[in-house]
């Protein structure tokens, strides 16, 4: 077993409200928008809130993985934090878990902070590319949704 994290932060000049509506809480109608080439749908199998089960398909330039299935483990409205599970999907990782919290900044916008952690199953190891693509694809959706929101003035508003 290999255990690794990645931790990202990033500004945004989007406000923490809107972009938790966006890319948290209508995430699941707004990403197959933003990054249609990655997200074929997001399915909602269970619940609302934590304990809400996603399916997401995925396109096939997502090699290696047609889809997975996610678990949300916190979702702290007044916080802007979220925190959710891949449960099912990927064979290569016994867990993988991803902590999202968004915080004003004094220019109105945000800062985003993105934090993952995995285990793989047995001795599998992840290619550099692989880690690069799982830190990068988070920012990258995130970006898409912020350009989504700068273009949309009203959107999530």
């Amino acid at each position: 077993m290999v255990v690794g994290s990645f931790y990202e932060e990033f500004k945004s000049p989007i406000s923490p409200s809107r972009l938790w509506k966006a890319a948290i809480v209508d995430s699941h109608n707004l990403i197959p928008i933003v990054a249609p080439q990655y997200i074929a749908s997001i399915e909602l199998l269970q619940g609302g809130g934590a304990g809400t089960i996603k399916k997401i398909n995925f396109t096939q330039a997502m090699k290696g993985v047609s889809y997975i299935k996610t678990r949300v483990d916190v979702l702290d409205e007044n916080n802007f934090s979220y925190k959710y599970s891949v449960i099912e999907g990927n064979e290569n990782y016994e867990s993988a878990s991803y902590e999202i919290k968004l915080e004003g900044s004094s220019d109105g916008g945000s800062v985003c902070k993105i934090r993952g952690e995995y285990k793989t199953v047995g001795d599998y190891v992840p290619t550099e590319e692989e880690s690069k693509a799982g830190k990068e694809g988070s920012v990258n959706m995130f970006k898409a949704i912020e350009a989504y929101l700068v273009v949309n003035h009203n959107a999530y508003a």
